[in-house]
């Protein structure tokens, strides 16, 4: 069983390493990883851009509602369980 873990974020330059680290340090193989932000400018982009999983999805919108981010990271899943 595939599971897409979605992450939604915005200017989270000080908290997304621990989401990042999360997902790096888990044991099971078919995790799915897609990250949707919505056109930060602190820094988080560099950081998202250096994260090293290889079943990783990002995508860089501007000018979205939360609601629509993770509607649009939805749409991109494919896994057999979304989160």
């Amino acid at each position: 069983m595939k599971i897409s873990i979605i992450t939604v974020c915005l200017n989270s330059k000080k908290t997304i390493k621990y989401t990042l680290n999360s997902i790096l340090s888990q044991k099971y193989k078919h995790i799915e990883h897609i990250i949707v932000d919505g056109g930060s400018t602190d820094g988080t982009i560099d950081i998202l851009k250096n994260y090293n999983f290889k079943n990783k999805k990002t995508f860089f919108l501007k000018k979205k509602s939360l609601y629509s981010s993770i509607n649009f990271g939805i749409k991109k899943a494919s896994g057999d369980l979304i989160t």
